[in-house]
């Protein structure tokens, strides 16, 4: 496959600013960071962070979903973080998905996400 191609599920929240939810190229899928927005309401998801991170690995699972590969290719992450005193938390429902050699990964803490969101995780994976 030659170029870029864009991803895109109705399975995962619709973009909300002027991005892909994901674009193939050069044997990879590049997924852009994902927020614990119901795909159905576009609304944040009610919940702890647990709930949150939940909602987050189920969208980018439909995103891989959509670009044809899933979990176990992935090779690259980024949590972004409000509070890392959170981490411990997010790592454990993150980590169920990748039971076997998880992904290299990055983990900070920001101000801030969109929509008041307390975490977003980003993915690289083969296609």
């Amino acid at each position: 496959m030659s170029g870029k191609h864009v991803v895109a599920t109705v399975e995962a929240p619709a973009a909300i600013g002027p991005y892909s939810q994901a674009i193939r190229a050069g044997g990879f899928v590049f997924l852009s960071g994902q927020i614990p927005l119901d795909p159905a309401t576009g609304a944040l998801v009610t919940g702890d962070i647990e709930a949150q991170t939940r909602q987050v690995m189920k969208n980018l699972g439909a995103v891989l979903g959509a670009a044809g590969t899933s979990f176990d290719k992935v090779v690259r992450a980024t949590i972004y973080l409000v509070d890392l005193a959170d981490f411990a938390k997010v790592n454990e429902i993150y980590g169920s998905h990748f039971p076997t050699d998880p992904p290299a990964r990055a983990t900070v803490q920001v101000s801030a996400l969109p929509r008041g969101s307390r975490v977003e995780i980003d993915l690289v994976a083969l296609a």
